[in-house]
């Protein structure tokens, strides 16, 4: 599956890769040389709290699909940073591929509870990532690549008498530490 193209201009357009040769060090490795390119194209230091929360987001993206790529799949081969946009800190598009050497797609593994350590890999996928999926690697090499797709929060200019606003997740039963059921727009 191919995403289209952000509509950016192309002279933009960066991509990034770090070829793996061993599973030893790779989570590492890769979150370093993300968070290196995140820098590099403004994602980092953010300005925003959405900002900084978003890159770290796809610091722990990267790093539950090479843990993936190393417990289940043989090992990273490749980490593709793909980025569209955003230079001045107008939003932008990520896009995350971890290439491996094995055909088998990612699956859950079942119910788990959440209470129990590890087997969270595809959740974290599903509520973090914008879009992931996997594609057979190109000319009937063996082995697949797991992609994901973040985009940047847009920046917004808090107006006059905004106060602070609590998206998804802080409504009943659970709230922010004032007690505060969030704030209308």
């Amino acid at each position: 599956m191919t995403t289209p193209r952000p509509a950016d201009d192309p002279a933009e357009d960066q991509v990034r890769r770090l070829v793996l040769e061993s599973a030893r060090g790779a989570v590492t490795r890769c979150r370093d040389f993300t968070a290196a390119a995140l820098a590099e194209w403004g994602w980092l230091p953010a300005a925003t709290p959405e900002g900084r929360e978003r890159a770290e987001d796809v610091l722990l993206l990267v790093s539950e699909v090479v843990t993936n790529a190393c417990l289940h799949a043989g090992g990273p081969e490749e980490l593709v940073l793909r980025h569209w946009g955003g230079r001045s800190g107008a939003g932008g598009l990520l896009r995350v591929e971890v290439s491996d050497p094995s055909p088998a797609h990612p699956r859950a593994h079942g119910p788990r509870s959440p209470s129990q350590p590890g087997g969270h890999g595809l959740m974290v996928l599903d509520r973090l990532a914008g879009a992931w999926g996997w594609v057979d690697k190109a000319d009937g090499a063996p082995g697949k690549v797991v992609w994901l797709e973040v985009s940047r929060p847009t920046p917004q200019r808090p107006g006059p008498g905004s106060g602070r606003r609590f998206g998804p997740g802080y409504g009943p039963p659970y709230g922010p530490p004032d007690g505060r059921r969030g704030v209308p727009s």
